[in-house]
């Protein structure tokens, strides 16, 4: 029997244990929880367990060989391949911040699930094969060779460093959230906690142990996201297939809305709220000297009051109450944002990174088609979890007694993610009146739902889960772009694989640091940080790439001035609206930055292109070598 076929069936063997194991392991906290066990041990136990697994394959999977520090020696199976990817893939955001920003916006959040399944597509059509039969290391390492020199190394380590640097922070901001919630410690401390367990996984054995840890991620992720929502439709419905039941509820949802919206009291509240916003709004622009260093958290406040004040729009009616100019803009912010992330998918490294993983080309294919099936499974969960904890607050929270609210909510108050505002005083919580984040609406899930406390603990393992795999690719894939692309290559080529080893640990080390740091300062919701680093990775990668491909007049000064014009437009818009205030161009929001910096790069690198000399012959065949994986396996390339 081939080599691969063994690998194959003893990593199956291995896993189907491990899976069998994880189960039975929550079955018993279940029944230690009947018995009386004390919540706050349930959590400590899940925490404890999960990090000493995910630590444990970090020591087993410690390496010295620079292939499998690197690449996992390029010998994962598809299928675990592609599990490992959508490990990577279904990050904090996903997990955590994808549910809330479809029960916050409703249809207008389905623009990150098109986005972000439709983009591997383009991973598989357009770069995956080609990239593995290229092979090497590195995103960086594809445009040095492609682009001839190290100037386009240079821009695209930059560019890499940028956009998994902003894709970090929401990943250890997710781990913050969790460990201060269900550890009931600081959410400073709790980021750190999580960095340490994200250490122990990458700096001992590097994506051979980052691979082996995301499969036993995902395993435990898709199980935490898809017991509690199961248990909801089966309480909600009697039908334990939310995929197929929700549309169902979301008829309950809207006939429930029509009763909330027009209640005198949400009215009433509606236009205090109003009232405050602009008694804020006028103080701001004549007493600017009053606010100093609390202006930032007064506009906050502006923003959250002008949000309450305005009329909500039912869930289950895509654009009511719009005039025909705001509907316009929200469909076309809503299509910017699903080309961005579709592209943004296809750009980002530490997803790029995996192909280089795989032993042959028809594998790196066949791994994409796993990586989106497995990332499916939860993406057409995420709307039925949405609309069923929506009706459970509709139905249960909103028009009940202040005074007799569930204890969730004073837990959530403790870490800011949910507030309580009687703007009335009439005792009773008006759908104004709630604020719930939307990064808690996944984490909150159970308790909303009042499921056993062991379900919490569960959904926390793998919010934690989902966290940690793609902060581990991410940090590795900064310190292999400053280790390996600039050091190793740029500066001291004939340095030893210890040395190269030593130096890449030391860099994920000060990364992850300094990601911590950031992460503490709270910079935005989890899914808009996320989107920052999409539209930076495309604007920046997206054109050198499929033009490097298929275009072979593409050549270095084109790739160079078209990289670092759209990573520069991008990051220009970005900012200048987020944080400067900028008017919006066309009404596009910072979230689909890459709008304008796709466009942009692509055009630079073909006008520029054309206007200096042609690549060499060199390049050319290398192209050409590229581009027709299937002449000849590759596998040991």
């Amino acid at each position: 029997m081939p080599r691969n076929k063994i690998f194959f069936r003893s990593l199956s063997r291995y896993y189907g244990f491990y899976t069998g194991g994880f189960i039975g392991f929550v079955i018993l906290l279940a029944i230690a929880e009947q018995m009386g066990v004390p919540n706050v041990w349930i959590g400590y136990i899940f925490m404890a367990a999960t990090f000493g697994l995910y630590a444990g394959i970090g020591i087993m999977s410690r390496t010295a060989d620079i292939s499998e520090y690197y690449v996992a020696g390029r010998r994962v199976p598809a299928m675990f391949n592609g599990m490992a990817t959508g490990a990577d893939w279904l990050s904090a955001a996903s997990f955590i911040g994808m549910a809330g920003t479809l029960y916050q916006s409703g249809y207008d959040g389905l623009a990150f699930v098109m986005g972000w399944t439709g983009g591997f597509v383009l991973v598989a059509l357009l770069l995956a094969p080609y990239l593995r039969k290229f092979g090497q290391f590195t995103i960086p390492d594809f445009l040095g060779a492609r682009y001839g020199g190290n100037a386009a190394r240079t821009v695209g380590v930059i560019a890499t460093i940028i956009a998994s640097f902003t894709y970090v922070v929401a990943q250890i901001y997710g781990v913050g959230l969790i460990s201060s919630r269900f550890l009931g410690i600081d959410f400073t401390t709790g980021i750190f906690v999580g960095v340490a367990g994200i250490l122990f996984c990458s700096m001992l054995g590097g994506m051979k142990a980052i691979t082996w840890t995301q499969v036993a991620q995902y395993v435990i992720l898709i199980i935490a996201y898809l017991v509690p929502v199961v248990m909801l439709s089966q309480r909600i419905t009697d039908v334990p297939i939310p995929q197929l039941m929700y549309g169902q509820v979301l008829q309950q949802v809207s006939e429930r809305e029509k009763i909330i919206f027009n209640d005198p009291a949400q009215l009433e509240a509606q236009a205090l709220f109003r009232k405050q916003a602009d008694e804020l709004e006028a103080r701001l622009k004549s007493e600017p000297s009053a606010f100093n260093g609390g202006r930032q958290k007064a506009e906050q406040r502006l923003a959250e009051l002008h949000a309450k004040a305005k009329a909500p729009t039912p869930h289950a009616e895509p654009f009511a109450g719009e005039d025909q100019k705001a509907r316009d803009n929200t469909r076309l912010n809503f299509m910017a944002l699903a080309i961005c992330l579709m592209i943004g998918t296809a750009s980002l490294p530490h997803i790029l990174m995996r192909v280089y993983t795989t032993p042959s080309v028809r594998e790196a294919r066949q791994s994409v088609f796993w990586s989106i099936f497995f990332v499916s499974l939860l993406y057409f969960t995420v709307p039925a979890l949405a609309v069923l904890v929506k009706f459970e607050i509709y139905t249960k929270l909103i028009g009940s007694s202040i005074a007799d609210l569930p204890s969730w909510i004073a837990a959530w108050s403790k870490v800011g993610l949910v507030r309580i505002d009687d703007v009335n005083h009439d005792g009773i919580l008006q759908l104004s009146e709630f604020f719930i984040n939307p990064d808690a609406i996944m984490l909150a899930t159970p308790e909303i739902a009042g499921l056993p406390y062991v379900v919490s603990g569960l959904v926390a393992a793998g919010g934690l889960a989902a966290a940690l795999s793609t902060a581990d690719a991410l940090l590795l894939t900064i310190a292999n772009a400053l280790s390996h692309d600039i050091y190793y290559k740029m500066i001291d080529p004939t340095a030893s694989t210890p040395r190269r080893m030593i130096i890449s640990k030391i860099l994920l080390l000060m990364v992850a640091m300094v990601a911590a740091w950031f992460a503490s300062l709270k910079p935005d919701h989890l899914l808009s940080m996320v989107a920052w680093a999409f539209s930076i990775a495309a604007s920046a990668f997206f054109p050198a790439l499929v033009l490097g491909i298929f275009w072979k007049r593409a050549n270095k000064w084109g790739a160079v001035t078209g990289m670092l014009v759209g990573l520069g437009l991008s990051l220009f818009y970005l900012v200048g609206v987020k944080f400067y205030g900028m008017t919006p161009w066309f009404g596009i929001r910072d979230i689909a930055a890459g709008t304008f910096g796709i466009p942009a790069g692509m055009l630079t690198i073909i006008v520029v292109s054309l206007l200096t000399a042609a690549p060499s012959k060199e390049i050319r065949e290398l192209v050409e070598h590229v581009r027709y994986p299937r002449l000849k396996e590759e596998g040991k390339a």
